[in-house]
């Protein structure tokens, strides 16, 4: 059963319709529905076109979030083949929030590394609903120091709220943790694609995303704080989260003028969980052309681009 955001109840208003048409066919063979099914349909895609076009920020914020959204691990087994993920960061235990490994994509070896939320109950309180831990951030940088040994590319996709916020996880030593994987981002002499896929959350998400291309999906979030956050310490009030969001400037289209990203990835009309086969692809076709650009360059220049792309943001801005 798709799950329907609060602004597509017309959309939804209409499939249930649909549904009913063709249950009223499927119980009662002499009754022709397939005119009136076919006009519906077609008021449907009207209406998708007609709110997906004008979307604001808290609007993409819940379409970023969508439970049916795909995640990591649906991109993993349709864009990498032998993926084998690596456990733990050889200090204190393994952190299912952060996923990495080893893999060929299209034929190429390479690392990976992404964040994955879960897409139920009992996958999401193992992956922590994607917020890392300090060690999920020191096994990405052991496999980012292994990709920068053996010449590997590194590709990470992005989707987290923040990093894990708990008192252990802060004992442990979150945000040194944090700063180490950017520096490692940074150090970096192999190429690094990056790719926000669904909600890139403060230095959680930068951790991994420090990389010499940026990419966002359409309907995809990238900010400093979550918009309920920024509300609360603003406003002292969460529920004005739809006013932060809009003056945070988190959306693809906001990022991209601000030359914080380099590029957006369409989304089909209805967002990435209408078509995940499709966005997955277009992903992996940018990510292919991005490696075929960087490959050849030398390690010392991909550091210092890497470095320079992140310097002249806080210039321009």
């Amino acid at each position: 059963m798709h799950n329907y955001l609060d602004f597509e109840k017309p959309i939804s208003d209409l499939e249930a319709k649909i549904r009913d048409l063709k249950k009223i066919a499927e119980e009662d063979e002499s009754i022709d529905t397939s005119e009136e099914i076919s006009r519906l349909e077609s008021r449907v895609e009207e209406a998708m076109v007609e709110i997906y076009s004008k979307l604001n920020a808290w609007q993409k914020t819940q379409v970023a979030r969508h439970p049916q959204r795909p995640h990591f691990v649906d991109y993993a087994e349709a864009l990498f083949t032998e993926f084998t993920p690596l456990a733990g960061d050889r200090k204190f235990a393994e952190d299912a929030a952060i996923q990495a490994g080893l893999a060929r994509f299209r034929g190429q070896p390479v690392a990976v590394i992404g964040q994955e939320k879960g897409n139920d109950t009992k996958s999401r309180i193992k992956h922590n609903f994607g917020s890392p831990r300090p060690e999920g951030y020191r096994k990405a940088i052991r496999v980012m120091e292994m990709a920068d040994r053996f010449g590997l590319p590194v590709i990470t996709l992005i989707d987290t709220a923040g990093a894990y916020p708990g008192v252990g996880a802060e004992e442990r030593g979150q945000a040194e943790a944090i700063a180490r994987s950017t520096e490692m981002c940074l150090g970096l002499k192999v190429p690094m694609v990056s790719v926000v896929i669904g909600e890139g959350g403060s230095g959680g998400a930068i951790a991994i995303a420090t990389g010499n291309r940026v990419y966002m999906l359409e309907h995809a979030i990238y900010s400093v704080i979550s918009p309920e956050g920024a509300a609360s310490i603003l406003w002292r009030d969460s529920t004005r989260a739809k006013e932060a969001a809009t003056n945070m400037k988190i959306t693809a289209e906001d990022l991209k003028g601000f030359g914080i990203i380099d590029a957006i990835i369409p989304e089909p009309v209805g967002g990435a969980h209408r078509a995940p086969d499709r966005v997955i692809g277009m992903t992996g076709d940018v990510i292919a052309s991005a490696l075929a650009e960087l490959s050849p360059l030398p390690g010392d220049k991909l550091r210092s681009d890497r470095r320079q792309k992140f310097l002249d943001i806080g210039r321009n801005l």
